[in-house]
């Protein structure tokens, strides 16, 4: 998939036409391509699939990790991320992810988790599904079934309209493997996320 930015550019200048403005003035002349421009920008993860994204990210390490008894926990936290809202196309902002795995005889290079987290983010999103996304990655580069995905985040579709409560989180969770099924290491993690 490809994002159209001529549509784009066509589309915004409609919606300042609607919303009772002149696209042709002065301050909006070019208005409707810096949004088309933004638009390829933040939605950058809308051409890419999950399987797409794997591949993209996938460095990881085998030769420097001796995982035996497979207990040792991997979480990388306070991943600053954005996204818009499918819904409301509002911005979804103040997001921070946190990833969990447990190795299982390689690791993942820890700059590419966040870039996961910020490929996966930049598409017209629900908070829940972000968190399936990252996880469902995360388990193809690193052939970990036991992963955790945390996400908070501030949700303009609440803070700016409609009900309109600034300062309301939203807070998910996406449990994979053990991390869902054990009590212990579920515990375990939630104790080191604070």
């Amino acid at each position: 998939m490809s994002i159209d930015v001529k549509a784009i550019e066509e589309h915004i200048r409609g919606i300042i036409i609607a919303l009772g403005d002149n696209p042709d003035r002065e301050g909006l002349k070019e208005t409707p391509m810096r949004v088309a421009k933004m638009y390829e920008e933040i939605f950058e993860g809308m051409n890419y699939s999950n399987d797409e994204i794997a591949n993209m990210f996938d460095k990881t390490f085998e030769d420097d990790v001796c995982m035996e008894k497979n207990d040792d926990l991997v979480l990388m936290k306070d991943i600053e991320v954005f996204s818009h809202c499918e819904h409301h196309l509002a911005l979804m902002y103040n997001m921070k992810v946190a990833v969990a795995y447990i190795p299982m005889n390689k690791i993942i290079g820890l700059s590419k988790i966040a870039r996961v987290c910020d490929m996966v983010t930049r598409r017209l999103q629900l908070q829940e599904r972000i968190g399936d996304d990252i996880a469902e990655i995360i388990m193809k580069i690193t052939g970990s079934k036991d992963v955790a995905v945390i996400i908070e985040g501030e949700h303009g579709c609440m803070t700016m309209r409609g009900i309109k409560k600034p300062g309301t989180k939203t807070l998910t969770t996406t449990m994979r493997g053990r991390f869902k099924t054990d009590t212990n290491l579920f515990n375990r993690l939630m104790y080191l996320y604070k």
